[in-house]
């Protein structure tokens, strides 16, 4: 017979939460005491050596990553729900945009406004969605999801993001697919926040290789671009952050010989951190956190966030990826903790 407290101690275990044996009694216990069902649903964790992270069945997020039990990135607990975006997938359009309003092929698309009060649609339709898992190995984990046609997304867009843990620190890959009958528009962003374990940013040092950024209303929306060299934004040779107040989208990205945009966190001590990512993403978006809530999580890391396409690009049109019936796309990014300058 299935009993009330079984039914919940099954429901436990299909949301990721560690249980154990309670000793003659045959019987699973959550470890956490009135443990509840994970807000982020079932965790997958991965592992290569001494590098560890957690993805999450609610948007594919990525909840954790640690180096030696060292926190890489400020996640979230497996009690919370993400927070500002933490460790999200930002699809089909990363950002902001407009009254959640657009145009495209002459098909409209209305989204509800998640930043109401600024009248904006914020990152996308699928970061609070369950994703199913599609593969998962020691090391890997890929997630997956079908955003079906709606008001707000007429086309049928089926997303699979990859984590792999490796040498070379954390790779994810990101594809995309068209399983409607019309071209649909397509843009994707990720949100990690980025740490070396400072009190705040403010004591970090921070290099972006970017030579322009895009200017915003008070809404948040793109009004142009500038060159930042000389500007309090150019961080294109290493320097302290200190109390630069960063929501800023960089693009004009100057790319290594393999075609990565790397940015760098380090601390004086010589703890540092790399984010990359390849050409198919042409904006790096650098979020020191001063607007968030609670207060006391402001500036205690960076958001380093890769997107195809700049804010508002549903709307603009600008870079906005158009992806044909039966087509795919592919992008790259990754994480990867460096060794201590000596």
């Amino acid at each position: 017979m299935v009993t009330a407290r079984t039914e919940r101690q099954f429901a436990l275990a299909r949301c990721g939460v560690v249980a154990a044996s309670e000793p003659h009694q045959g019987v699973l216990m959550a470890v956490a005491q009135d443990a509840v069902l994970a807000p982020s649903g079932a965790q997958y964790e991965i592992s290569s050596g001494p590098q560890r992270a957690t993805v999450t069945e609610v948007g594919a997020s990525l909840r954790t990553y640690t180096l030696e039990g060292t926190d890489v990135i400020d996640g979230f607990g497996i009690a919370e729900r993400s927070s500002a975006g933490r460790g999200q997938v930002l699809a089909p359009w990363p950002n902001r945009l407009d009254h959640g309003r657009y145009v495209f092929d002459g098909q409209e698309g209305r989204v509800a406004l998640d930043e109401p009060d600024l009248s904006n649609a914020i990152h996308g339709m699928v970061r609070w969605l369950p994703w199913d898992l599609l593969a998962r190995s020691g090391n890997t984990a890929q997630l997956g999801c079908v955003l079906h046609p709606q008001p707000g997304y007429p086309w049928r867009l089926e997303l699979r993001v990859g984590y792999h843990l490796g040498d070379d620190g954390l790779e994810v890959t990101a594809d995309a697919a068209n399983l409607s009958e019309a071209v649909l528009p397509f843009g994707i962003g990720f949100h990690p926040y980025l740490t070396v374990g400072t009190p705040t940013v403010d004591d970090a040092y921070l290099s972006v290789p970017a030579r322009r950024r895009l200017v915003t209303d008070a809404r948040g929306l793109p009004v142009g671009d500038v060159e930042v060299t000389g500007t309090e934004f150019d961080f294109t040779t290493r320097r302290p952050l200190g109390r630069v107040d960063l929501d800023t989208a960089y693009t004009g990205l100057v790319r290594d010989d393999d075609g990565r945009a790397r940015v760098q966190l380090d601390d004086a001590a010589g703890r540092r951190v790399e984010l990359w990512a390849d050409d198919a993403f042409g904006y790096l978006m650098a979020f020191t956190g001063d607007t968030i809530q609670p207060v006391g999580r402001r500036r205690k890391a960076i958001a380093i966030e890769p997107m195809t396409c700049p804010p508002n690009a549903l709307a603009s049109g600008r870079d906005v990826v158009r992806i044909g019936p039966g087509q795919s796309w592919r992008g790259h990014w990754g994480i990867r903790p460096l060794e201590s300058d000596p």
